[in-house]
């Protein structure tokens, strides 16, 4: 297809590009080419560009903050939709409203200015607020569904439709999002009135086990693998007594911190980290009979045209 020649019929105030190098987009920093990068300004650009992807029939992607997915070499075919510009916070009493857009760290510090408790867990967490209800992002034993009291989803016919969250719906990284057709473009959370001397002390503790464990040293997706409590251990120490703990290929290494964090040490590439990924699979299941369930999403076109969105 020729997307310039398409994309002409397109009026937007928010910026189009071609061939965007997806790493500039991801924690991991790696990724190649996406054909058509769009970043909308508004909710009234989105549904423009998404009506266009779906009248032109082009396969989109739609992008948080770039964390935890890894974004093929080859890059992503068809178009990404970044909802960067889609962000701002709100709240009413004890109920936070967040635009998917919005770094979900950035909700976490709002709530603490407004000394809202509950979202302490997610801070400074690198992804979006969009991403992590769709991934249901958990952290330091709770979960984004603990809190979301609802969401707002731009459906494929335009409109706008608000989901009613139930615990039901949700599980392990698990969430229903990930079945339904459209973007999420905004979530309420339900939070509790707190002491805000408590809810700062407790980020700041989060933020020190994060540091402890490397998260911000190198560029990362975060967890490669979920825990799964069957196995008696969390994912990094199972990996850990592989022996695979600062293990590399290529810029691609298990992190020397955390063995569930694999790292980007300079110039690693996609296929770098997926060998490494597979590595560990493979190792662990060989020594301990455990089958690791991968958390990080494989986005882009892969060998053999395979798109793994």
């Amino acid at each position: 297809m020729n997307l310039r020649e398409l994309t002409k019929k397109i009026n937007i105030k928010g910026r189009l590009f071609f061939d965007e190098p997806m790493e500039k987009h991801t924690t991991f920093r790696i990724g190649g080419p996406a054909d058509l990068f769009c970043i909308p300004e508004d909710i009234e650009d989105l549904k423009v560009f998404f009506s266009f992807c779906m009248e032109e029939d082009i396969p989109y992607f739609t992008l948080g903050a770039g964390a935890n997915i890894l974004v093929s070499d080859m890059g992503i075919r068809g178009a990404v939709i970044d909802l960067s510009l889609l962000n701002g916070i709100k709240f009413d009493g004890t109920y936070l409203s967040v635009s998917a857009g919005t770094l979900i760290s950035e909700a976490s510090r709002y709530a603490e200015e407004k000394s809202l408790t509950g979202m302490e867990f997610i801070y400074s967490m690198p992804g979006s607020t969009g991403g992590s209800l769709w991934m249901n992002a958990r952290c330091y034993g709770r979960s984004v569904s603990d809190i979301l009291d609802s969401a707002e989803i731009l459906t494929e016919n335009l409109t706008v439709r608000k989901y009613q969250a139930k615990r039901e719906d949700f599980g392990y990284k698990v969430s229903p999002f990930r079945k339904m057709k459209g973007i999420i473009i905004n979530a309420s959370f339900r939070l509790s009135q707190g002491t805000k001397k408590e809810i700062s002390e407790k980020m700041a503790q989060i933020k020190v086990d994060r540091e402890k464990k490397g998260h911000f040293l190198f560029p990362s997706a975060g967890s490669v693998f979920k825990n799964n409590r069957d196995f008696g251990m969390p994912a990094g120490k199972i990996i850990e007594k592989t022996g695979l703990r600062g293990f590399t290929i290529g810029g691609a290494k298990v992190s020397d911190y955390h063995a569930n964090i694999i790292v980007n040490t300079g110039g690693a590439r996609a296929s770098d980290v997926l060998r490494l990924i597979e590595l560990v699979e493979n190792r662990v299941f060989k020594q301990f009979g455990f089958k690791l369930e991968r958390e990080i999403l494989l986005a882009g076109q892969w060998q053999h045209g395979d798109r793994r969105f």
